[in-house]
């Protein structure tokens, strides 16, 4: 499920090794860890941008506001986002993973200066961050481990 395995770890460590809310593994633990590359993807990735392309892309905290199903598509779910100085409309591969009412009220990351795109009848105006599984059997949305006010930059 995750792109290492313990050996042997016991998972029971102590998680108070520096302040609230952070975890600092110890030498002995980090050694008992072994990377297990044959369930990450097959292509390594050989595309690479500078950093001043990547610094580009705004990244900032969202609030679902509504969420509906899209009337045209099969995997998209149509979401009304609050970026704090304005709200939009994104569409989101996200249904068989979530349904629509189970985004309302929560926080999540989105590409904020992407440029709107049609999808299916609907424009979508940014992108919400997530991450999937290798088989994509599984997404799971990007969003902040505590509460930030809605247009937050994520840096």
């Amino acid at each position: 499920m995750y792109p290492f395995r313990t050996q042997g770890m016991d998972l029971s460590v102590r998680l108070d090794a520096g302040p609230p809310g952070r975890y600092t593994p110890s030498a002995a633990t980090l050694g008992r860890i072994a990377w297990e590359p044959s369930i990450m993807s097959e292509q390594p990735s050989t595309t690479t941008i500078q950093f001043d392309d990547f610094a580009k892309v705004q990244l900032r905290v969202a609030k679902v506001l509504e969420a509906y199903d899209h009337p045209k598509a099969d995997k998209l779910i149509v979401l009304k986002i609050d970026l704090g100085t304005e709200q939009r409309q994104i569409c989101a591969g996200l249904r068989g993973h979530y349904r629509a009412e189970q985004l309302v009220g929560r926080s999540i990351v989105v590409v904020a200066n992407l440029a709107p795109r049609m999808m299916r009848g609907v424009e979508s105006n940014g992108m919400l961050l997530a991450a999937s599984t290798p088989d994509h059997s599984r997404v799971i949305l990007l969003a902040p481990d505590a509460d930030v006010p809605a247009g937050s930059a994520v840096t």
